[in-house]
């Protein structure tokens, strides 16, 4: 699907129902297929009403079915996620701003310690492994707000979230 159509599909939808959209323009499944056009074109989703929260992160459902559910997060300067795993496969691309993702290996069902961690930028994208677990954690440490597009394979009508788990860092 081109970019034009892509644009019209969402813009049309947006006007009628806000974020949310009706339908998802045709990636062929791909979940990396949509993260590479819509970080190509951050307009489509920066352009949208989406939900702020101060001092926070927030969620935006833009489109869902029963396999998959497409999220805008909107990140505040010094936003940050609880330490965390997910149920299902999870893949983002960073639409505007900067978000640092920090990696984490378990030692039990409660404690980690951090392996890796990268400065994601404007039209990146990372993914997860499907295998449990992949536990990591996401922090907008810039001073500007930034939003990264998130597509996970759960249905939120069955799950109220992607994230299976919490932990705490382990002492140094």
């Amino acid at each position: 699907m081109n970019h034009t159509a892509v644009a019209e599909a969402f813009q049309s939808t947006a006007q009628r129902s806000g974020p949310r959209l009706k339908t998802l323009p045709d990636f062929g499944g791909s979940p990396q297929a949509m993260l590479e056009h819509f970080t190509a074109h951050p307009g489509l989703i920066c352009d949208l009403d989406l939900e702020r929260q101060p001092g926070t992160y927030a969620r935006n459902l833009l489109w869902s079915d029963a396999g998959t559910s497409v999220w805008a997060m909107v990140w505040d300067r010094g936003a940050r996620t609880a330490i965390h795993d997910h149920h299902c496969a999870c893949a983002f691309g960073l639409i505007s701003g900067n978000l640092t993702e920090i990696r984490f290996r378990a030692f039990d069902g409660i404690r980690v310690a951090k392996t890796w961690e990268a400065m994601h930028q404007p039209g990146d994208i990372a993914s997860l492994a499907t295998t449990h677990p992949n536990i990591h954690q996401m922090v907008n440490d810039s001073d500007r707000v930034a939003i990264s597009l998130h597509i996970y394979g759960y249905d939120p009508r069955v799950h109220a979230s992607s994230v299976d788990r919490e932990y705490l860092l382990a002492p140094a």
